[in-house]
């Protein structure tokens, strides 16, 4: 079993630490010789980045600069506090990356603190097992199983397949070109997804919701921000505490819902279901003329237009019935605003 260890003081890798500045690596190291299956970081105070790429081309660069941007470090004054303060690890077990900056005392004085981050090219089929308490994760071009927290900074996906399960408690989070199994909650920042297929599953505590080009069975939620979505294929769950809905050129089921605004959506092509409920504000909805559907509608006031070959029972704040037979099922509910329904 191969295993090499890299364990930083300040006898054994002053000869192969370059001289530092924030867009230089402070360590760097290949991995083109290693088999690479797992990745595990985890650092307290910097940001983490993993991109798939060949073999070959496998290594990890160790960045390091003052805590907060502090100014430019000498090396001698970053190794000098790295001993003092930290324990920094890179190390192969087997087919597992290992990678690591911790703080060696809780009450360390921040001005002599540090930002560690790590930059990891990896073979693309790695999976990852990623932490940092205080900066961004970025993952690119990996085809395994990806897990990933931090509890300060963004998320930044881009074309992975596989399953991910990520998080944030202060950033927001950017997804694309990605697929298959996708779990991604921030508690304070908004989503952006785009061009993405497979099981979507999404949520912010604090934030806007921006959904397009996406095709599979989605579901996103926000307690404090608006949505916006076009061109969704598949199945649509999407539902805000705070915010207005604006939604275009939809084929898929949709389930949308706010308490505190309106609700706009235009189906280009009508899915199992319709269903949308708006507690505080108005809904309008475009449907495809010329097919069958089972109407309930409920608002202030409720207008269906044009409403040929309907039958059923209408009166000011409601509509129940067929039109053109019957079909896929559409229900509104607002509690206290206008319900209008169009074809096109």
């Amino acid at each position: 079993m191969k295993k090499y260890i890299l364990f930083l003081s300040l006898v054994c890798v002053a000869a192969a630490v370059k001289a530092q500045s924030d867009k230089e690596p402070y360590i760097t190291k290949s991995l083109s010789n290693q088999s690479i299956q797992n990745v595990k970081v985890e650092t307290s105070g910097g940001s983490i980045s993993v991109a798939g790429v060949s073999p070959g081309d496998a290594k990890i660069e160790v960045y390091v600069s003052g805590n907060n941007g502090l100014g430019t470090l000498s090396k001698d004054e970053i190794q000098k506090r790295l001993e003092e303060n930290y324990e920094l690890k890179v190390s192969v077990d087997g087919n597992t990356l290992n990678a690591y900056a911790r703080q060696k005392h809780d009450n360390m004085n921040w001005k002599k603190g540090l930002n560690i981050s790590f930059k990891v090219y990896a073979p693309k089929n790695v999976s990852t097992d990623l932490n940092t308490s205080g900066g961004s994760i970025r993952l690119s071009d990996l085809s395994g199983t990806q897990k990933f927290r931090t509890s300060g900074g963004s998320l930044n996906v881009d074309n992975i397949t596989g399953k991910v399960d990520g998080g944030t408690s202060g950033g927001s989070i950017h997804l694309s070109n990605s697929g298959s199994d996708i779990e991604l909650r921030t508690s304070g920042g908004s989503i952006e997804a785009k061009n993405c297929k497979g099981k979507l599953d999404l949520e912010t505590s604090g934030g806007s919701l921006d959904l397009n080009d996406l095709d599979g069975t989605i579901e996103a939620s926000t307690s404090g921000g608006h949505i916006n979505a076009d061109n969704i294929k598949g199945e649509l769950t999407a539902n805000t505490s705070g915010g207005s809905i604006r939604m275009t050129n939809i084929a898929a089921s949709l389930e949308t819902s706010t308490s505190g605004g309106n609700i706009n959506v235009e189906i280009s092509t009508v899915g199992k279901y319709v269903k949308l409920n708006n507690s505080g504000g108005g809904i309008d909805l475009q449907l495809p003329a010329n097919k069958g559907y089972d109407l309930d509608l409920r608002g202030n006031k409720v207008k269906v237009s044009p409403m040929n070959n309907f039958s059923g029972d209408t009166d000011d704040n409601s509509i129940t019935g067929k039109i053109n037979g019957g079909g896929t099922q559409v229900v509104a509910r607002s509690g206290s605003g206008r319900v209008n329904v169009s074809f096109k």
